[in-house]
């Protein structure tokens, strides 16, 4: 597939989801010429670590998007309460809406419709929603999934990885967490690519595919 000036947009649920999920596949479209949304549906604050001011993780998930190449005017930060976005499901809904009608992306990225977590599924439901006329593809955060359907891969490179390392070096707040380990990350990128004979890739659940 050709990404230079697809629309894309990338639905996380909370800040540095979209990176951990597929941060190596930005860095690879931007390289392309795709234009990158990021939409960020909460900043957590109740759970930024002592220490750290509550908005925390919003300057980091601006500095994260930097490191990718995503342009600030298309990084959207939205501050709902974390754990709490199953609460305001219609809201949210609406909120992509919007971004659908504005945007009309041709692919948007969103936590894989495995996930457990209670915010991501809620993301996923609603985006599936709101961009049901996009193609779609579900991202791993392995640790949420009881499952997950490796239909698509896409071939990144070891460039691409690390500038995903780099983009997630810069969530302080989160060091330490074990799937912030570059050493995972790396790891996980390469058993992706060896199950398609390249060297590294990014695997996602195929939910919708148009052509």
């Amino acid at each position: 597939m050709q990404f230079k000036n697809k629309k894309v947009v990338v639905l996380a649920p909370h800040t540095d989801d979209g990176e951990l999920g597929c941060g190596a596949t930005i860095a690879k479209i931007l390289e392309e010429g795709a234009i990158v949304y990021y939409v960020a549906l909460s900043t957590a604050e109740e759970s930024v670590p002592q220490g750290f001011p509550k908005n925390r993780l919003e300057i980091e998930v601006r500095e994260a998007a930097k490191k990718l190449g995503i342009p600030e005017e298309n990084l959207i930060v939205f501050h709902h309460q974390v754990r709490k976005l199953n609460f305001i499901r219609q809201e949210i809904l609406e909120s992509l809406i919007e971004i659908r009608n504005t945007v009309k992306p041709d692919m948007v990225f969103l936590p894989s419709s495995k996930d457990i977590h209670q915010d991501h599924i809620t993301v996923t439901q609603e985006g599936i929603r709101a961009f049901k006329y996009s193609t779609i593809l579900g991202y791993e955060l392995i640790w949420n999934n009881l499952s997950f359907s490796t239909d698509c891969f896409i071939r990144v490179t070891q460039e691409q990885v690390n500038k995903k390392i780099e983009a997630l070096k810069c969530y302080e707040t989160q060091h330490g967490k074990n799937y912030m380990d570059p050493d995972f990350i790396r790891s996980l990128a390469k058993i992706r690519g060896t199950q398609i004979g390249s060297d590294y890739a990014e695997a996602f659940e195929l939910i919708r595919w148009i052509i």
